[in-house]
């Protein structure tokens, strides 16, 4: 007899051989809407409503059902490839030497006595060891042991530095550890060639998982898309002008095309994706358009191989044999048997009872096991009362929450001041990127201790440089190793409200207390009082400066009572004004050390010019927090503009630099290559490794 497999691999002769049967005219009619629902369940996503009827039907019937394994072939082979090219790039394999080569760099492990290998050389050897198991992946040889190693390597380093967590690096560790305990070495695979096997045919859970994964980062990146701060269009401002929304912004403006395409549009492809690619008549339409959001993805950001990953799973929504069809036009389709024949023929042949029970106990726990995946992978993202210790102004740590480009932040200071409490006079200013290339920390006050804490250490190991005998407050002679107080004055803004502190400037860092399950008191709260002034007064007063000229420009500060901003006007700056737009301030000027500050309050409204290369303070009076803008024009950007601006007319930026993506990548390979060999050389031979040192930023 002639069968059809539809998307999901099932047969239809299978499902008319176990179609409930009808002794009864009440059961007719239960059974004819049955056969409704499961022809119209069928027909739109290829599944049978029988699985669903019990667990037992659920695990063998559904689950365990042979499909065939080519699909899944090729989504390994393609996940390997994108994981050989993220190695040197976004793993930073390439510029290993930078990244874990400098002992005083400081770390953010999740597990706070987590520490990185003690040489450069075993670090190189792990990334060796995670490049083998993604080629490996990809070539499907020794498949399992190459997945494991891949695996292990990559949640070692991905747990190495919350500060390089991103939404898709956690994706990446995550599809590892499914392509782990899945078959999906059963085709297309050296493995395969080997062993010469028949059986090309995998259960049909090793598809369900990923595209259950998959099904988690749209819908739930999608579901955090609806709030306020997403809808108004708050968190990507200003994208609209990149070349790949010409044709929105002809049409609509950019300000329309910011809100409507890029955000309203981002939300509603988020939440309905999977569910178009899953309904068989809406299935190609939901291909074309994913496509075409991760391609124009992969122009606007610079997130590596995520789009390409995205990309090379969306096939596995269609046939698992859709890859045979290509290759074999004429023989597409695999012999297949369901898991209820295999049972009948498993007891003709006479296996022993207990055997077969076992088998079926085994698929259980299965089964419970991938639904407690399933269910933390929901839990997770929503998590975030239990941690309440890595709440901020945003809920626990970018990554596993799916989050994706909610939250956009603009961070104007980073103060990092350290103070003998011996000797409150010596003081010493930190560079905020001399033991770090990022400033993730600054959002995140698990980090900030972390930071706080490396940045002691590196100070007792340097203290004779650092803490010197000449004069100034910042370099009185101090002992060996100074008892310290570290303090953070950082100023971010998130989502264009007013710039504000984030951390208490006057809390001890050292001192403070974190627990990952307690709220952070020392995390000042957000100032949500003026976040309603986005849309008018900050909007209006924007539009208002920049329109005076090319190189005005204007900053919104928030503030709280009792707390005083010390800030330095430059050189290059001028028609620089304060204004007052609510609560009261005490403004305080320094023009010379000769000559007596001036002090004067202003209230709502009130404005006092501000001289370039002088210091000033504004402390913040009353009992309610201030907010105030300063405007100004900056000559240096007029001088660059006017030299710079018939080169910027005759050389446009590339609209598709491939060429040097291409090269850039390349070069990263080499680079890779030539670490992990060098690190072998050390570790077998003693030969020196060489490296690459970091710029050195000056100490303030």
């Amino acid at each position: 007899m002639t069968t059809t497999e539809g998307p999901s691999g099932i047969s239809s002769n299978e499902i008319q051989t176990n179609a409930p049967k009808i002794n009864h005219p009440e059961d007719a009619k239960t059974g004819s809407v049955f056969r409704g629902l499961n022809s119209l369940l069928r027909s739109a996503t290829g599944h049978d409503a029988q699985c669903f009827t019990s667990f037992d039907a659920f695990v063998h019937r559904c689950m365990y059902r042979r499909v065939d394994g080519a699909a899944l072939g090729v989504a390994r082979a393609l996940f390997g490839l994108a994981m050989l090219i993220d190695i040197p790039e976004e793993r930073a394999g390439g510029d290993l030497d930078l990244r874990w080569g400098e002992p005083r760099d400081c770390r953010f492990p999740l597990i706070h006595s987590m520490e990185p290998p003690p040489s450069l050389p075993k670090m190189g050897i792990i990334y060796g060891l995670m490049w083998a198991g993604a080629l490996g992946i990809m070539l499907g040889y020794r498949f399992r042991t190459s997945a494991a190693i891949f695996t292990g390597t990559y949640w070692y380093i991905f747990l190495l530095d919350k500060s390089a967590w991103n939404n898709h690096s956690y994706l990446y560790g995550l599809l590892g550890t499914i392509f782990l305990f899945t078959d999906a070495n059963r085709c297309w695979s050296i493995d395969a060639l080997q062993t010469a096997s028949e059986e090309q045919t995998v259960p049909f859970w090793n598809y369900f998982i990923l595209k259950f994964q998959f099904f988690v980062l749209y819908f739930v990146a999608g579901l955090k898309k609806l709030c306020r701060e997403w809808l108004s269009g708050y968190a990507m401002t200003n994208l609209s002008y990149h070349w790949v929304f010409f044709p929105f912004r002809a049409l609509l403006g950019p300000k329309l095309t910011d809100l409507l395409i890029v955000h309203w549009f981002g939300c509603i492809f988020d939440t309905t994706v999977v569910f178009f690619l899953i309904y068989g008549p809406t299935r190609r339409v939901a291909t074309l358009f994913a496509s075409a959001f991760h391609l124009m993805n992969s122009r606007l950001f610079h997130i590596g191989m995520f789009p390409w990953v995205c990309l090379s799973q969306l096939p596995l929504y269609y046939s698992f044999s859709w890859p045979r069809s290509i290759l074999f036009a004429n023989n597409a389709q695999i012999s297949l048997k369901n898991e209820h024949t295999q049972e009948e023929s498993w007891e003709r042949v006479g296996h022993p009872e207990n055997k077969r029970k076992h088998n079926h106990h085994r698929r259980k726990w299965t089964m419970v096991t991938m639904l407690a995946y399933c269910s933390l992978q929901l839990f997770l993202p929503y998590s975030h009362f239990l941690t309440k210790g890595y709440n901020n102004w945003t809920n626990g740590l970018y990554g596993y929450s799916w989050d994706m480009m909610v939250h956009a932040w603009d961070t104007i200071m980073i103060g990092i001041r350290v103070v003998d409490r011996q000797n409150p006079e010596r003081v010493h200013y930190v560079e905020p990127f001399a033991f770090t290339d990022n400033d993730r920390w600054t959002k995140h006050a698990d980090m900030a201790v972390q930071f706080a804490r490396c940045i002691e250490r590196n100070i007792q190991q340097e203290a004779p440089k650092i803490w010197t005998t000449a004069t100034g407050p910042s370099s009185i002679g101090v002992p060996a190793h100074p008892n310290v107080s570290i303090y953070f004055d950082i100023w971010c803004s998130m989502n264009g409200r007013f710039q504000q502190r984030i951390f208490n400037p006057n809390v001890d860092i050292l001192q403070a207390p974190w627990s990952p399950f307690e709220p952070v008191e020392w995390v000042l709260p957000l100032l949500h009082q003026f976040s309603a002034l986005r849309d008018t007064l900050i909007r209006r007063k924007t539009d208002e400066v920049l329109g005076w000229s090319n190189h005005s420009d204007v900053l919104f500060i928030a503030d709280f009572p009792g707390l005083t901003l010390r800030n330095y006007v430059g050189e290059d700056l001028y028609n620089v004004s304060l204004t007052v737009l609510q609560g009261t301030v005490r403004y305080e000027a320094s023009l010379d050390e000769d000559v007596p500050k001036s002090s004067e309050i202003l209230h709502t409204g009130q404005s006092a010019s501000l001289p370039a290369g002088t210091f000033h303070a504004i402390e913040t009076i009353g009992g309610k927090p201030s907010c105030y803008m300063y405007t100004y024009v900056n000559r240096t950007k007029e001088l660059e503009a006017s030299r710079n601006g018939a080169d910027a007319i005759s050389n446009p930026p590339a609209m598709l630099p491939l060429g040097d993506e291409l090269l850039h990548r390349w070069e990263n390979f080499v680079r890779f290559l030539q670490h992990v060999g060098n690190s072998l050389l050390y570790e077998l031979y003693g030969v020196p490794m060489p490296r690459r040192l970091k710029e050195l930023f000056a100490d303030g």
